[in-house]
């Protein structure tokens, strides 16, 4: 006889929960008529001991129930019996265990009983592998087949027959050779006999094929043992045939997730981890995937997505992750990175209202489904296919970051339940890197955007400077740092020209950087003189740290921070300069000669010495080069501050190149390098106004004053062709030489210039600065400098030595 089913046996499996099983068969009234040495391992008795007496000399429990006539009903009625029960070992003591009694059947009728015994104690080290083996063969049905010593079948359950499709009756007397035929049958018997002599319990692996099935292979583990007498010779071979479909699905799960623990987000980037779990998740279990991402998570701005926002405005998804078993991925209409529609009936709007998972088996691709309303994806879905779906949210705290799409397209099998939670639990490993990364972009975009904001966008050197810089953070990754430097604009066509450094990298030195440029900026609007001005931003810093110091949580946002601020005059070629703590500039004449000028150094900022800062005033020719930079530029791990300013004087050496071409020789030392430090680095090369662009004259303190200073003016906007400017402008010099004349004592000194505007300067012996104030309509006087904010584009004071400069801009088109 032999069966139509086909069966493989495999290699030898290492499956402890079947081979550390003990075996005993019992009859009909309870008595153990054959042992096995793995009873005897877990009891500690022998065959010769127990066989031919009571079961109840092992199992106290059954003590009772064994002597009880109805113990063959019972377990006839239950078709076995199994149960957490105890068990006595030989040396006295008891172990916990899991009992199952299974009922096997011979010829005529007769009926015998096979109990298997599994020890739940757990060894140290291994836990969780109790349970385990308890679970498969206490739930999991047993296939019991009783050979004698001619391999002849002699008893076997009706569960063998859903196994391998032969029936008791075909099998009762039988050898496996007379089912089976071929190799397989007599590996088999090869392995039965070694168990015969040798004892030891094997345990393969075998798959069959029924033609029942869905023509899938089906796995089990088979255990073989020998049964012994009392003895202790072989009675024949007992073997379990266990169904281990589940348990390797389990564990093949299992080793799927711990793989997902160790590929996805591998890195902080969004689109490469959603492309990570679209290729681990096709490898595995699906034929497409697809993974979304909401559009704040790719580019880290703007509100995130609540589960459960479906309102007017809908969010935007992007593909992020797309793989398929298919070359090319002809399954998708969009691209990575390609905002995703969808159709109004899609199953996408429930899972975004409801936050919970779809699942539909069998997917419906009938004419008038939802996808019919997107006629482009309807013809890929039926081009490929596409038979089973399931759609899960991607989300971390309420917030939905995504959605992920799995698809079966060749694999006919549709997802089940367990599919869905297996996938679930992979979505939810790659929401917790997705969530990482998408902090991290948000940061970083936070970063970066503060960064950009806080520092100076476009430097505007007029007609005193040309300007270029460079930036080089240390941190690479967030592009953020301490480091800042400026040109800001002043009167009469100077330019101030600052660096500075705040110890420290990332959010707290940037946002303390631009608490220090924004108070530089203010301070440079009120025309201090440098010194003047660092020992004003001294004391802001000293103020900043006491009221950081107030808050307990708050940590000091300035510490150590350096600067150095100097203003260059094009009209005098007079740089004066000072610095808190910060490096002295390069200064490259025309020639190429390199100079580092001997600065007051000064303490850095906040340190609150006490001490006033220095300055020091510079003659530069026409065309040299101020280099302004910080620390990071000049010291690396390998030089130390002397070379680094040497290496930074010999690369400016050719003041003749292009600045930006010097920018780049100047960073080629650092670039590429792992900095410890922000570099930065403001090139300028200064400028010098032609005589012909300015005009000034020293005037006499008395009435005729400012009738001779408008005729001055208005004679030089004509030789300038600025006629237009004459009547504002006049207006504008005979208000500024009316309060010097009234306010001050000694001479008074006009001068025009013509750069980018037209200025005009007015100079005098006082030191009290002017304000304007609201004149009532009975006052003859107060409404001077009104007049002036009202004709010129701006207008400010600054001191000098001995006395003050009144200035006034005005736009040189008429028509402004």
């Amino acid at each position: 006889m032999t069966s139509t089913y086909r069966a493989t046996l495999g290699k030898p499996v290492n499956t402890a929960e079947v081979s550390d099983t003990a075996f005993a068969l019992l009859d009909e009234q309870g008595t153990v008529v054959a042992w096995t040495q793995a009873a005897e391992q877990l009891v500690g008795y022998s065959a010769g001991e127990v066989v031919g007496r009571s079961a109840a000399l092992v199992l106290p429990s059954f003590e009772r129930v064994l002597a009880m006539s109805t113990f063959v009903e019972r377990c006839r009625a239950r078709n076995g019996w199994s149960g957490a029960s105890a068990v006595r070992h030989r040396d006295g003591g008891v172990l916990d265990i899991n009992l199952r009694i299974s009922m096997v059947q011979g010829r005529d009728g007769a009926v015998r009983w096979l109990a298997s015994v599994t020890d739940i104690g757990v060894p140290p080290g291994e836990a969780g592998s109790g349970s385990v083996r308890g679970s498969l063969l206490d739930c999991a049905p047993i296939g019991v087949v009783v050979r004698d010593l001619e391999l002849r079948c002699t008893w076997v359950n009706d569960v063998m027959e859903g196994h391998d499709g032969i029936s008791a009756g075909q099998r009762l007397g039988c050898r496996v050779t007379d089912a089976w035929s071929g190799v397989e049958a007599e590996t088999v018997e090869a392995v039965m006999r070694q168990v015969l002599r040798g004892g030891t319990t094997k345990v393969h692996e075998y798959r069959t094929w029924l033609p029942t099935s869905l023509g899938l292979e089906h796995p089990f583990a088979a255990s073989f043992s020998r049964l012994q007498g009392a003895d202790g010779r072989a009675l024949g071979v007992c073997t379990i045939s266990v169904d281990v479909t589940e348990s390797r699905r389990v564990r093949e799960r299992l080793a799927v997730l711990c793989e997902a623990g160790a590929r996805l987000g591998r890195t902080l980037d969004v689109m490469q981890t959603g492309q990570e779990l679209a290729d681990l998740a096709v490898r595995l279990f699906a034929d497409f995937v697809t993974v979304d991402l909401e559009q704040s998570v790719l580019c880290g701005e703007g509100a995130p997505v609540r589960v459960g926002a479906v309102g007017e405005r809908l969010p935007v998804f992007r593909r992020a992750g797309l793989a398929s078993i298919r070359p090319g991925v002809p399954e998708s209409v969009w691209g990575r990175g390609e905002a995703v529609p969808r159709p109004p009936d899609a199953p996408f709007f429930e899972v975004l209202r409801s936050g919970r998972s779809y699942l539909e088996p069998i997917m419906d691709t009938a004419p008038g489904s939802w996808i019919d309303q997107d006629p482009a994806l309807a013809e890929r879905i039926r081009e490929n296919g596409m038979h089973s779906v399931m759609l899960v949210p991607i989300r971390a705290r309420r917030v939905l970051l995504g959605t992920a799409l799995f698809v079966r397209t060749k694999n006919p099998a549709p997802f089940q339940e367990d599919d869905l939670l297996l996938a679930e639990e992979l979505v939810s490993r790659a929401a917790v890197s997705l969530d990482n990364a998408r902090q991290y972009t948000r940061e970083q975009t936070a970063a970066l955007t503060l960064q950009r904001n806080l520092s100076a966008r476009r430097l505007c050197g007029g007609m005193a400077v040309e300007a270029a810089s460079r930036y080089l953070p240390a941190d690479i990754d967030r592009g953020v740092g301490g480091d800042w430097f400026d040109v800001i604009p002043l009167s009469g066509a100077r330019v101030a020209l600052v660096v500075g450094d705040v110890v420290g990298h990332g959010l707290e030195a940037a946002a303390a950087m631009g608490r220090l440029r924004t108070a530089v900026h203010t301070l440079a609007t009120m025309e201090l003189p440098p010194g003047e001005l660092l020992d004003r931003l001294d004391d802001t810093v000293q103020q900043l740290a006491e009221a950081d110091a107030d808050a307990p949580d708050q940590t000091p946002t300035i510490v150590g921070a350096t600067c150095l601020y100097a203003v260059y005059d094009p009209v005098t070629r007079q740089c004066t300069m000072a610095t808190a703590g910060h490096l002295p500039p390069a200064i490259i004449d025309p020639k190429g000669r390199v100079t580092f000028p001997d600065l007051p150094t000064g303490a850095p900022l906040g340190i609150g010495l006490g001490v006033a800062f220095e300055a020091v005033e510079l003659e530069l020719p026409e065309g040299s080069l101020i280099a302004l930079y910080t620390d990071g530029l000049v010291e690396t791990r390998d030089d130390d501050i002397e070379e680094g300013m040497h290496r930074l004087g010999t690369a400016l050496a050719r003041p003749d190149r292009p600045l930006e071409d010097l920018c780049t020789r100047a960073m080629q030392p650092v670039q590429g390098q792992e900095g410890y430090d922000d570099a930065s680095l403001l090139l300028v090369r200064t400028r010098s106004l032609s005589p012909t662009q300015v005009a000034s004259w020293a005037l006499s303190s008395d009435d005729t004053t400012a009738r001779r200073a408008r005729n001055l003016a208005a004679g030089q906007l004509a030789e300038w062709g600025l006629e237009g400017l004459e009547d504002s402008t006049k207006l504008i010099v005979s208000e500024l030489v009316t309060n010097a004349v009234r306010h001050s004592s000694g001479p008074i000194d006009l001068r025009l210039t013509r750069h980018n505007v037209l200025t005009v300067e007015v100079s005098d012996a006082g030191t009290c600065s002017p304000r304007p104030r609201n004149a009532g309509t009975s006052d003859e006087g107060g409404r001077g400098l009104f007049l002036v904010s009202q004709l010129s584009r701006r207008w400010g004071s600054r001191p000098i030595p001995g006395g003050k400069v009144v200035w006034a801009e005005k736009d040189l088109d008429p028509r402004h």
